[in-house]
């Protein structure tokens, strides 16, 4: 059963109020009554208000109501209100006595108090006999008064105590009935309140849950419209929102299949959702340019018994860094295949010549294993790079830095006569440094080897070395292919390859850089890249207290300090 607005109204009104404002409201219908009536027979028979007894129904009328107001009825026993009710019936019996019979109904006024002790819940039964007591008294005090106490005088109005009976035994049935279903409403209140709190709780436990987890989560009914969408989906709903688009809907997402072509309306995930598919790893990007991002999806339906579709729950996962990582695995693979097929294919091709030709001089022999030799070096300096990791250490010894540039050019002058890149280097002389000369020569040979290979279309290589008091510093300069912001962030890490060199098809397995910043980091240096893709790159490092005074040096020592 649900309260009508007529109960609610009562119930504000009414039961929330305070036990004093309680009684006053239980009184007041009684005391107007009874004033207005004592009102009208002022004005029709003034002469009555000299009356006894209607004096003193008035002032007890009065006095009632004002103890109504000022005793604390919160603050005594919840019966104790009471006794208004009662003593209303002496207001009645002196009134009615008081009026002379003026008012036929005056004995009516007896409804009041009875309707508020039968209503009040306290006793019931008590309430039902006191109340048709009270009104035989009312009947029965002018008989008494008179002194003329007869049977006939006694029974002649009995009428009206039987009517009292009646209606007070339907207020206590009535009450107890209301009564009874306002307590139920209240416990059914309380049920619903407690249902709604833990609902709310549960749903604040779900949202909490579903922020989380790093996976985009989104729940659509059977329409498609959004029931919840989580923080990290949120932020990958962003991505694939079109510049000119301030909200978009889904089917207005930048969306795009593994191939990065446009996905067509039916192939969407949420889409395919609420088609009634449900599907595990379906991957997509979303967003252009460097903001893309590769997502693996996952859809499930929701049913109702019936097996009708109540909407889906399609999860997104950020898988980037995977399909990047898989990509650069193949193009490891690839690249290393390629650097070892090259030497291996050398070494076999001079070793077979020599063995299936045998009237070959034994110079050409020599010849031909010197090839294979350095082809098999070059083979253990791939290895070596692989297997090159931050346990590098050096071992410093004096070393005449203006050598090893000299040879580190020699070394690169075919492959930049090849790519039509004109070199300018300068070396101060002498320019003596306590470094690792074997791990020193390893770093400009990849510097200007990176130098002259990636600039494919000629330019400049520009190479200085010089002593800034007892820092040694090397810059290596190309006006080559250059680097976007995004692929200088990574250009340091293992296996790195930017993607002007894969799409050029550049050698390289993307260890080179790694290595040389791990030698001059050992050395107690720093390695720098300054790069603008189209312009070119520059490539600095600076190796502290490490310059000697000429004069301090040993009168002999190997080239490169072994």
């Amino acid at each position: 059963m649900t309260e009508t607005p007529a109960n609610q109204l009562i119930g504000r009104l009414f039961y929330q109020r305070s036990q004093r404002v309680r009684v006053m409201l239980a009184q007041l219908p009684f005391f107007v009554t009874v004033s207005l009536a004592a009102l009208m027979i002022g004005i029709l028979y003034p002469e009555l208000l000299s009356n006894s007894q209607l004096v003193v129904s008035l002032w007890l009328n009065g006095f009632l109501m004002l103890a109504c107001l000022v005793v604390p009825w919160d603050k005594l026993h919840p019966a104790s209100f009471l006794v208004i009710p009662y003593m209303d019936f002496f207001v009645v019996a002196l009134f009615r006595e008081g009026i002379q019979t003026l008012l036929s109904s005056a004995g009516m006024l007896a409804l009041f108090p009875i309707f508020w002790i039968c209503a009040s819940g306290v006793a019931p039964k008590t309430a039902v006999v006191t109340s048709t007591l009270a009104s035989l008294l009312i009947i029965w005090n002018p008989v008494f008064q008179s002194g003329q106490v007869s049977a006939d005088a006694m029974i002649r109005p009995i009428l009206f105590p039987f009517m009292m009976l009646a209606f007070a035994i339907t207020v206590v049935v009535l009450t107890t009935s209301m009564e009874g279903q306002r307590n139920s409403l209240l416990d059914k209140d309380k049920l619903l309140r407690a249902a709604l709190a833990e609902s709310q709780h549960r749903e604040l436990l779900l949202e909490t849950v579903v922020d989380t987890v790093g996976i985009g989560v989104v729940v659509v009914d059977a329409d498609g419209n959004d029931r919840l969408m989580n923080s990290a989906q949120v932020a990958i709903h962003t991505l694939g929102r079109p510049l000119d688009i301030a909200d978009p809907e889904e089917k207005e997402l930048l969306l795009f299949t593994p191939d990065r072509v446009s996905l067509a309306p039916e192939a969407r995930p949420v889409r395919r959702a609420i088609n009634g598919e449900s599907f595990t790893n379906y991957q997509i990007w979303i967003g252009t340019g460097e903001q893309a991002r590769a997502l693996s999806t996952t859809a499930r339906i929701m049913r109702h018994d019936d097996g009708k579709s109540e909407g889906a729950v399609i999860a997104f996962h950020d898988v980037t860094d995977m399909v990047n990582a898989l990509s650069a695995k193949d193009d490891f693979v690839a690249n290393v295949s390629h650097e070892f097929r090259t030497p291996l294919t050398a070494i076999q091709s001079y070793l077979e010549l020599a063995l299936e030709t045998p009237d070959l001089h034994p110079p050409e022999v020599g010849q031909y294993l010197k090839i294979a030799d350095r082809n098999a070096e070059r083979l253990g300096g791939l290895v070596g790079d692989l297997l090159a990791t931050s346990s590098i250490t050096v071992e410093r010894t004096p070393t005449n830095m203006n050598r090893i540039v000299a040879d580190s050019i020699a070394s690169a002058t075919p492959g930049a006569a090849a790519n039509s890149v004109a070199v300018d280097w300068q070396c101060e002389e002498p320019l003596l440094a306590m470094v690792d000369g074997v791990r020193i020569s390893q770093v400009l040979d990849n510097l200007i080897s990176n130098a002259v290979k990636y600039s494919p279309d000629g330019g400049t290589l520009t190479v200085r070395a010089w002593a800034d008091g007892t820092d040694l510093r090397c810059r290596v300069s190309d006006t080559g292919l250059g680097m976007s912001s995004s692929e200088q962030a990574g250009v340091f890490q293992k296996f790195f390859r930017a993607g002007t060199a894969v799409e050029r098809g550049i050698p390289g397995i993307g260890l080179g850089l790694m290595i040389s910043k791990t030698i001059i980091d050992t050395h107690g240096g720093s390695l720098i890249m300054e790069s603008q893709l189209g312009v070119g790159t520059t490539m600095s490092f600076v190796i502290p207290a490490c310059v000697m005074d000429s004069s301090s040096a040993p009168q002999e020592f190997s080239p490169t300090g072994a």
